[in-house]
C-alpha cells in the first residue's frame, strides 16, 4: 500500500512537472510578437481569414513545437545542433540566433510594444519623447531585475500566464459577442496567397528560432523520459498557443474599420476600450507590460549568458550593459523601426532553422549506423546559401545574375524557393553518405 501511494505521488508530481514546465514554455514564447501579429493578419486577411490562420498556426505553432522536440531528441543546445554543418557554421548561425532573439529584434520588441499597447493609449500620445522616457524605465528596471536576480520574476511568471490568459479569452469573449462579423476584402499578399502570407507572418513570431535557443532548457528540467516529455509539454504549449492566435486574429476580423489599422499593438488596444471600457484598457495594458517584462528580462540574462560562454573575458554583466542599451536605442525609435531591421534578419535566418530542424528529425533513425554528415551538410550549406541571396534580392543590392537564378525555384515569389533547392541537396547528400557507408562497410 505503501508503495502505491507513494507512487501515486511520484505520478501527481510528475504531471505537476509537466503541466507547469508546459506552462513555462508557454510563457517563454508567448511575448511581443504573439500579440501584435494575429490581429493585423486577421485584419489585413479578410475573408480569406481561414487559410491565412492555417498558415500562421504553420509558422507559429507547428514549427516552434517540432523545434522543440528536435532539441529533445538530440538533447544539445542550439550550437551544437547546428555544427553538423561545420564548428565555424555553428558558431556563426548560433550567434545571428541569439543576436535575433536578444538586442536586434525580440527585446527591443518587447519594449516598442509594451508602449505602444499599454503606455501610448493611455497617456493618448506616441511622441518620440514619451517613447524614450518610457523605454528607459522599462529597460532600466530589466536591467536591475537582471543584476539582482530573485525568485520574484519566477514567481510572477508563473502566476502571470493563466492571468493573461483569462484575460485574453474575455477579451475575444467579448470582442466576438458585441462586434459583427467583417466581410472586407483581403489586402495585399492575403489577396491570391493566403495561406503562405499567414506562414510568413507566423515566422515573425520568432518562435522556432526561440525554441532551438530555449529548448535545451526544457529538455535539463525534465529529465528522464526525456523525449517523450519534453514532446508532450510541448504540445500542451503549442495548443495553448494555437487557441490564444485563433482569438487574437478573430478580434482583428470583427473590429469595426480593421484595415485602417497599421499594426496589432493599436488595433488590440483599441479592442479592449470598445469591448472593456478605460478601466479594462488599464488592466490589460498592465498585464502586456507585465509580460514584457518578464520577456525582456529572460532575453537579457539568456543572450548575456550565452555570449559570456563565447567571451569569457568580457563578463556577463558587461554584455547585459551593452544589449540593454542597443535595445533602447531600437525600442526607442519604435515598432516600425524595430520591423524595418528585423525582417532582414528573420528572411535569413528561417529557412536554415527549418532544414537544421526537419534534417535532424528525417536523420535521427539512422543515428546508429551513420551520421547522415553530407546529407545534413548540404541541406544546411544550399539553405544557408539561398536564404542569403534572396535576403540580398530583398534590400536591393543582390546582381541582376542573383535574382535570375532565384526565379528558377518555385515558389520563389512566396518566400519559400530554398525549398526544392535544399531538398534537391539533401538528397544528394544522402547519396554521398550511402556510398561512404557501403565502402566502410566493405
Amino acid at each position: 500500500v505503501t508503495q502505491t501511494v507513494n507512487d501515486d505521488s511520484g505520478q501527481r508530481s510528475s504531471t505537476a512537472v509537466l503541466i507547469a514546465t508546459s506552462l513555462t514554455l508557454f510563457s517563454m514564447f508567448f511575448g511581443a510578437g504573439n500579440l501584435i501579429f494575429p490581429p493585423i493578419m486577421g485584419a489585413s486577411a479578410g475573408t480569406n481569414l481561414t487559410p491565412a490562420m492555417i498558415g500562421f498556426l504553420i509558422g507559429g505553432v507547428a514549427l516552434p513545437v517540432i523545434s522543440i522536440i528536435t532539441i529533445a531528441l538530440s538533447g544539445t543546445d542550439i550550437r551544437d545542433l547546428v555544427s553538423r554543418a561545420g564548428k565555424l557554421f555553428g558558431f556563426v548561425f548560433s550567434v545571428l540566433v541569439y543576436l535575433s532573439i536578444g538586442a536586434f529584434y525580440a527585446l527591443p520588441r518587447t519594449g516598442a510594444v509594451s508602449f505602444s499597447t499599454a503606455v501610448a493609449p493611455i497617456i493618448g500620445t506616441k511622441s518620440v519623447l514619451a517613447s524614450v522616457i518610457f523605454n528607459l524605465i522599462f529597460f532600466g528596471i530589466a536591467f536591475y531585475l537582471c543584476w539582482n536576480p530573485t525568485n520574484i520574476i519566477d514567481s510572477l511568471g508563473k502566476v502571470l500566464t493563466p492571468i493573461l490568459l483569462g484575460l485574453l479569452v474575455l477579451l475575444v469573449f467579448l470582442c466576438l459577442a458585441s462586434l459583427p462579423t467583417s466581410h472586407d476584402a483581403p489586402t495585399g499578399e492575403y489577396v491570391h496567397n493566403p495561406l503562405a502570407a499567414g506562414l510568413l507572418e507566423g515566422y515573425m513570431t520568432m518562435d522556432s528560432i526561440a525554441a532551438l535557443a530555449f529548448g535545451i532548457i526544457v529538455v535539463t528540467s525534465l529529465g528522464a523520459k526525456v523525449v517523450r516529455r519534453t514532446s508532450i509539454a510541448a504540445v500542451i504549449a503549442g495548443a495553448l498557443l494555437g487557441v490564444v492566435y485563433v482569438g487574437l486574429g478573430l478580434i482583428g476580423h470583427v473590429i469595426p474599420n480593421a484595415q485602417s489599422y497599421t499594426d496589432g499593438a493599436s488595433l488590440l488596444a483599441d479592442a479592449a476600450q470598445s469591448t472593456m471600457g478605460r478601466p479594462g484598457q488599464i488592466v490589460f495594458g498592465l498585464i502586456v507590460l507585465t509580460a514584457c517584462m518578464t520577456t525582456a528580462v529572460g532575453l537579457i540574462a539568456a543572450t548575456s549568458e550565452f555570449f559570456n560562454r563565447l567571451l569569457p573575458s568580457f563578463s556577463y554583466r558587461a554584455w547585459m550593459i551593452l544589449f540593454t542599451l542597443i535595445s533602447f536605442v531600437l525600442a526607442s525609435a519604435g515598432l516600425s523601426s524595430v520591423l524595418t531591421i528585423a525582417v532582414p534578419i528573420i528572411t535569413f535566418l528561417y529557412p536554415i532553422a527549418i532544414t537544421v530542424v526537419f534534417m535532424t528529425i528525417t536523420t535521427h533513425p539512422f543515428r546508429l549506423a551513420t551520421p547522415v554528415t553530407w546529407a545534413f551538410r548540404l541541406g544546411t550549406w544550399v539553405a544557408a546559401a539561398w536564404s542569403a541571396a534572396t535576403t540580398l534580392a530583398q534590400v536591393g543590392v543582390a546582381t541582376n545574375h542573383i535574382n535570375s537564378a532565384l526565379t528558377w525555384s518555385p515558389l520563389q515569389a512566396n518566400q519559400l524557393g530554398w525549398i526544392l533547392p535544399t531538398v534537391v541537396a539533401a538528397l544528394i547528400g544522402a547519396c554521398i553518405d550511402l556510398v561512404a557507408m557501403k565502402h566502410a562497410a566493405s
